[in-house]
């Protein structure tokens, strides 16, 4: 079974940041969700728990910051083209978020914007050309 991995983002509007990840295609798995978080899939193998700030609070004593304050995480989903990449971060922007917080990254062998959700949270969104990547000598500065 592949590796899956979670990541819990503490919301102040569950409702609204449900409907947020909804719109830039994640689904909602009602079996991990109650009115404390949503489970948002956006893979088999990666998952965004939407935790209310209060349930957040019983996994750690450490204090919430505020996403548009500080960063903690840097989160970054693939896109299998460009359009892919403008189209997710477009639907972003329609459900509330903001785009491209974060420079746009362009090469000939990738393509990346980003958007900030609602709470604040930045998630980049990237496309690769894995064929043309290996290719390029200066790859690991890009």
């Amino acid at each position: 079974m592949p590796k899956m991995i979670f990541v819990s983002l503490p919301v102040t509007d569950l409702k609204r940041a449900t409907a947020f990840y909804e719109a830039v295609g994640a689904v909602k798995n009602p079996q991990f969700s109650d009115e404390t978080a949503s489970c948002m899939v956006f893979s088999e193998t990666i998952f965004a728990m939407l935790v209310t700030h209060d349930k957040f609070r019983q996994f750690t004593p450490r204090p919430i910051m505020d996403a548009r304050a500080a960063s903690q995480v840097l989160l970054c989903l693939s896109a299998d083209s460009r359009s892919e990449v403008d189209d997710i971060v477009g639907k972003a922007v329609v459900a509330g978020g903001m785009p491209d917080p974060s420079p746009k990254e362009e090469f000939s062998f990738m393509y990346g914007r980003s958007f900030e959700d609602p709470d604040g949270h930045m998630w980049g969104v990237t496309w690769v050309d894995m064929a043309a990547a290996p290719a390029q000598p200066d790859m690991a500065h890009a």
